[in-house]
């Protein structure tokens, strides 16, 4: 995945709105005017924060008669995945080690106090 296009995801991603727009869009694929509604927003600012989405790859958006439904785009969704994989897994061996470390230091101090 490009960098640039992985800034863009997380500055997407850094919104409030956008992130329950992706929860909701989970769901299924829906229009703006569904997507408006928990919201205390006008549909313009809504329509907003999914051209934002729709750039980073977030989401899709479809034409049928004359709404535009989003959805949301798996592929968009697992790049930010991936590259969350390449940290979990590097903090997982830290912590791996960490809890040999730690088993060594108490195995050390039992067997001193059985001295």
């Amino acid at each position: 995945m490009h960098t640039d296009r992985l800034s863009a995801t997380f500055a997407a991603l850094a919104d409030p709105t956008r992130r329950a727009i992706l929860a909701r869009l989970a769901l299924g694929e829906t229009c703006v005017n569904e997507l408006a509604e928990p919201f205390d927003i006008s549909l313009p600012a809504v329509s907003k924060h999914l051209k934002v989405l729709e750039q980073a790859g977030l989401i899709t958006r479809g034409r049928a008669a004359q709404s535009r439904p989003a959805r949301i785009e798996p592929e968009g969704v697992k790049a930010v995945e991936d590259w969350l994989e390449d940290y979990r897994k590097l903090w997982s061996a830290r912590l791996d080690r960490l809890e040999d470390y730690l088993r060594e230091i108490q195995a050390k101090g039992d067997s001193d106090a059985g001295k």
